[in-house]
């Protein structure tokens, strides 16, 4: 084997990686931070995972592939509030500013996100108006 040839877990945690926006980082420059992937017993990979900051810019980009590519303020009602469910689901919402950033990406009031929040947690089907 060459020093090109990319390690199988390094291949295999790739789209993993992408997905939350993690690196790899080779292991001779790993920080004390990093998170040290070991195969078969002996380190292999460090990962170097992203700030807290950018993690909601990456869920609204994935929200916006997961919708066609749609710009996610051109998505109808309840699209956005399918967005706002899956934004919660993962998290989105414990980011400081998440409900003013989602918002404003979904083209819409810090008040009807929440409304779309309270909606999903106190009614399955249920209308208060």
């Amino acid at each position: 084997m060459t020093g090109n040839v990319e390690h199988p877990l390094a291949a295999a945690v790739k789209p993993l990686l992408a997905a939350v926006g993690a690196t790899p980082v080779p292991l001779d420059e790993a920080k004390p931070d990093d998170v040290v992937l070991e195969w078969e017993g002996t380190p292999a990979l460090a990962v170097r995972l992203p700030h807290l900051s950018s993690a909601l810019d990456r869920m609204l980009t994935e929200m916006t592939r997961q919708f066609d590519g749609r710009p996610l303020a051109e998505l109808d009602r309840l699209e956005k509030q399918r967005v706002v469910a899956l934004l919660e689901e993962r998290g989105a919402f414990t980011v400081r500013h998440g409900v003013e950033t989602v918002a404003s990406a979904l083209g819409v009031s810090r008040f009807t996100v929440y409304n779309y929040l309270n909606r999903q947690d106190g009614s399955t089907g249920t209308t208060s108006k």
